[in-house]
């Protein structure tokens, strides 16, 4: 009796998970990763949208914006895009030149008005919708691996702590590599094992092949 109740235990847990994952496929997380990117994009577009909205002369709106994108970014000036300026880039050095806060400057007409986020933030955050499409189009995609992980975030760790302590100043290209890099990894790593926390995920059964299911034992033969 107990090898004639192998088979059912063999291919009763590939049944539950497809049974599983129908119900997620039916539920509300179905759309999950279409809300995430969309709120990636209005994220980003929220960021640019405070330098449009202070070149249109609507300054206490684009304040709104710059101090409620303020509690996910330090947004320092000489750390920031410009657009609709003289440059779109202003060192440290230049900003004091000009008489101006190098850290909470926001902008001007003249050298115009700085994005919502900083340029390791803006990138990071590109990075994270860019897998987020291609993951839409590709849900087979396999999740980078932990140490695979550690690897590509440490040029982003590296450049920021030995910006933070003071040991150098980093530059624009390297903000802007290093944290979508960061933000490419952060999304392989993470959008496929949500999927599949939520039950979503096509190849979750194809880990059990057909061949792979216990065949019936015959019984022993009594002796007599």
């Amino acid at each position: 009796m107990w090898a004639r109740g192998r088979p059912a235990l063999a291919t009763g847990l590939p049944r539950a998970r497809a049974s599983r994952g129908a119900a997620a496929a039916r539920g509300p997380l179905r759309h999950w990763l279409l809300a995430l990117n969309l709120g990636c994009a209005a994220f980003l577009g929220g960021a640019l949208l405070a330098p449009v909205l202070a070149v249109l002369g609507w300054q206490s709106a684009a304040d709104a914006v710059y101090a409620t994108y303020h509690f996910a970014c330090h947004q320092w000036a000489f750390r920031s895009f410009f657009l609709f300026g003289q440059q779109p880039i202003y060192t440290q050095q230049q900003l004091l030149s000009l008489g101006v806060d190098p850290f909470g400057f926001a902008g001007s007409p003249s050298l115009g008005w700085k994005m919502a986020l900083c340029e390791r933030d803006l990138a990071i955050y590109v990075g994270l919708l860019l897998v987020g499409l291609l993951y839409a189009r590709r849900r087979d995609l396999r999740p980078a691996g932990f140490l695979l992980y550690g690897l590509v975030i440490l040029p982003m760790a590296l450049d920021g702590f030995s910006q933070l302590f003071g040991w150098r100043e980093s530059t624009w290209e390297l903000r802007v590599s290093t944290g979508l890099v960061f933000g490419l990894a952060s999304a392989w790593l993470v959008l496929p094992r949500l999927d599949a926390s939520f039950g979503l995920r096509r190849v979750a059964s194809s880990h059990y092949a057909p061949s792979a299911v216990c065949e019936p034992l015959s019984p022993r033969p009594h002796r007599g």
